[in-house]
């Protein structure tokens, strides 16, 4: 018998975005992946969900992770060996997530992204009291600034106006994916939304850390919601690093 009723395309893949510009997947170096075996466990989950690239973003914390090109580099290498011997063909890179606290300084071994685009991030408890000091300073070294995760910033949810401010500034955002699906909680959640709507993020990430992540985000993705919700926002992740 005919119907009328068309049922709806489920969209189950992220190959729409693509390209992950936040993940925590070299071993060993922070609380991201704690071996090679479970990087490759992570990536070929990504893989399979339509991932086809990767930056990796370590973070370089002096309190509690004092990374460094010395030490990213290596764990790069390792995680590249590790993936080669699974027989897996993949575009990964690395460059690193830098806290902005009182430790922060700017150097020539910053771990950027392409083209000196630098990702940062903040304690979650309190905003730095510099960070526009810290902003202009980057900016006027020629980097171009990517704050992580926004919408996790709980000094920010009653204070929308200095995610106007950052803007006004021309820092980038970047979107948690798993924000957006309440993994982080209803006001991270609401306040993604928000920043949606006024469409002030150009950047999405997953912030991988381990598998729970990941299938919280295979869920997400595979039953269509993720798309449902974000799949016709304009990222930027094609556009700059594709």
């Amino acid at each position: 018998m005919f119907s009328f009723f068309k049922k709806k395309n489920i969209v189950d893949h992220i190959e729409w975005l693509g390209i992950d510009v936040h993940s925590h997947l070299l071993p060993g170096i922070d609380d991201g992946s704690p071996d090679p075996e479970t990087s490759v466990r992570l990536v070929k989950g990504l893989q399979d969900i339509g991932f086809s690239k990767f930056y990796c973003t370590p973070h370089i914390f002096t309190e509690l992770y004092p990374n460094s090109r010395e030490t990213i580099i290596p764990a790069l290498e390792l995680a590249k060996s590790a993936l080669h011997q699974a027989g897996m063909n993949v575009e990964i890179y690395a460059a690193a997530e830098h806290m902005m606290d009182e430790t922060f300084t700017i150097d020539k071994n910053m771990m950027c992204l392409e083209n000196e685009h630098i990702l940062v991030e903040m304690s979650y408890l309190s905003e730095y009291p510099n960070v526009e000091q810290a902003i202009f300073d980057l900016q006027l070294k020629g980097y171009h600034v990517i704050l992580a995760h926004p919408e996790r910033y709980n000094f920010y949810h009653n204070n929308r106006a200095r995610y106007q401010r950052l803007k006004d500034m021309g820092v980038l955002f970047q979107m948690n994916l798993l924000s957006v699906g309440g993994y982080y909680g209803k006001d991270v959640k609401t306040t993604a939304e928000y920043l949606l709507k006024q469409k002030l993020y150009d950047l999405a990430g997953t912030d991988m850390h381990h598998e729970k992540h990941l299938n919280a985000l295979r869920k997400h993705v595979r039953s269509g919601d993720l798309y449902n919700m974000v799949g016709d926002y304009e990222f930027k992740n094609k556009q700059l690093f594709g």
